[in-house]
């Protein structure tokens, strides 16, 4: 009988322990969740509207994207105004792999004081465990427009890892403000 009364305080606190730990490993989700993102890192961006030299090792081209980075993305000229686009290249280099096949780059409208989501790009992985990815990017009109101060968020698993600040310089579209009416214009209109 001594010996039961002796085993019950040993199981309440076995018992006590395992909640504990249980408890513990219900609270770990989140915790897991950040050291997961935390694993994953960061990722600088860098836009870049100079060609791309062929052959470069992941450090020279990450050393040619600092120093080419452009915080005022030209548009093309050669166009008329209406189909012109801003070109270049988006250099993502992780502080470690995505570890996903695909991350999205959205692109945000800051000029007129709230974040106006514009557009989204996915970009496909082909290499889980390389770090920097070289990206053609093609913003077009009238989705995106000249003038605009802008945010670039590269997001892994719906988690932003990176941001980047840019303006988009390019012509607007004249308007002369008049309108001309043709002989034929106000002669059909005085008939009416």
């Amino acid at each position: 009988m001594t010996l039961r009364r002796s085993s019950a305080p040993v199981a309440l606190a076995l018992a006590g322990a395992l909640a504990l730990v249980g408890a513990l490993f219900a609270a770990a989700g989140p915790l897991a969740r950040t050291v997961d993102a935390q694993r994953r890192g960061r990722a600088q961006i860098y836009l870049v509207q100079a060609q791309i030299p062929r052959g470069l090792s992941e450090r020279a081209l990450l050393g040619f994207a600092r120093g080419r980075n452009v915080r005022r993305l030209m548009e093309t000229t050669s166009e008329p105004i209406p189909q012109r686009r801003w070109l270049g290249d988006l250099v993502i280099a992780f502080t470690a792999p995505p570890g996903d096949l695909e991350f999205h780059v959205l692109f945000y409208d800051l000029t007129d004081g709230a974040r106006r989501f514009v557009d989204d790009m996915s970009t496909y992985v082909s290499d889980r465990s390389q770090k920097t990815y070289v990206q053609r990017i093609r913003l077009e009109r009238p989705k995106f427009k000249p003038n605009r101060r802008m945010e670039l968020v590269v997001t892994v698993r719906r988690e932003e890892v990176g941001r980047a600040n840019f303006d988009m310089i390019g012509e607007e579209i004249q308007r002369s403000g008049t309108v001309s009416f043709s002989d034929e214009d106000t002669h059909e209109r005085a008939r009416d």
